[in-house]
């Protein structure tokens, strides 16, 4: 089924997964407006869109500007977060206003205007099953303040479907790669370790290194809502996307470390860390969906992306 030409806002549609659901989305005809918070990264990162994308820049934590934003649209996506383990541990109460708060603007919003919202939680929600791989149903057990927000945002929105009749649809990823995600402060493993690495300084590995994760490349994310989308009947449904691989973040450090010749290191572990699962994707692949990017194969593409920018800034000096 297809639902082509739809009026559609991205909530933190500058972001790094935002800028590629809205240009994905642009291709096959869709009319976009972002909301998102200005910085000169977000401004970077839809610079290809320009002209073709409406943009607001504001905050979900002012509900005047959520709502007049979403006045008129189809369909709301909703991706603003914040969304390091690490920062929530030392500011959790950004992370309630912002995550928590600032979705229950945007359900006030959809609710008053009748948009359908689908809503980006996170497989953090889950915090760590030990045993078998973690169906939709399995208990919210979150590990740190963000994981808690999160699952707190997500239990609104099927909230919101029970009480008020809302077409709410809730995603839960795994952890996501790709072109132009954060790294520094804040920022994700990945792009984290690559920087580090083409800077020749060593990877930090926080505890054993055993923790595992399921990655998923951008480009299998924006077919996962893209299915989402051109489905109509999953109102008050939480769809899990994953992938079935899950290397070790040791693992991952090692091949990054190896292919760019530096070192990897151990370091204490982390606060609110959660050791690893497996999410249960039945209903994804119900939908169609099945990845398309194998992990290591993902992982090459973006080192040498990462390594292209890096020769145009040396062409540059």
């Amino acid at each position: 089924m297809s639902n082509s030409g739809q009026r559609i806002v991205i909530i933190g549609g500058a972001g790094f997964q935002g800028s590629h659901l809205a240009e994905r989305w642009l291709e096959l005809g869709h009319r976009i407006t972002i909301l998102n918070t200005f910085s000169e990264e977000a401004l970077a990162n839809i610079t290809s869109l320009a002209n073709r994308v409406t943009v607001v820049w504001g905050s979900i934590t002012d509900p005047e500007i959520v709502e007049k934003t979403v006045r008129g649209h189809d369909v709301v996506v909703h991706l603003a977060a914040r969304i390091h383990v690490d920062e929530s541990i030392d500011n959790p109460t950004s992370y309630t206003l912002v995550n928590v708060l600032g979705t229950h603007n945007v359900l006030e919003a959809v609710r008053k205007i009748g948009s359908r919202l689908i809503y980006a939680s996170s497989c953090e929600v889950y915090g760590f099953h030990s045993e078998g791989a973690t169906p939709e149903t399995a208990e919210l057990r979150p590990h740190s303040p963000y994981a808690a927000s999160k699952a707190a945002a997500d239990r609104m929105c099927f909230a919101y479907w029970k009480t008020y009749h809302c077409n709410v649809t809730i995603v839960r990823p795994c952890n996501i790669y790709g072109p132009r995600q954060k790294s520094g402060r804040g920022g994700a493993v990945i792009p984290i370790f690559v920087d580090r690495a083409l800077g020749l300084q060593d990877l930090i590995v926080h505890g054993t290194g055993e923790q595992r994760r399921e990655y998923m490349h951008v480009d299998d994310l924006v077919s996962a809502y893209d299915k989402i989308l051109n489905t109509t009947d999953l109102q008050g449904e939480a769809v899990n996307f994953g992938t079935g691989e899950t290397p070790s973040i040791k693992e991952v450090a090692h091949f990054i470390a190896s292919k760019l010749g530096t070192s990897v290191q151990y370091g204490p572990g982390r606060a609110g860390e959660v050791e690893g699962f497996v999410l249960d994707c039945s209903k994804a692949r119900q939908l169609g969906f099945t990845p398309a990017v194998r992990f290591w194969e993902g992982l090459e593409r973006y080192i040498e992306w990462k390594m292209s920018l890096s020769s145009v800034k040396k062409s540059s000096l």
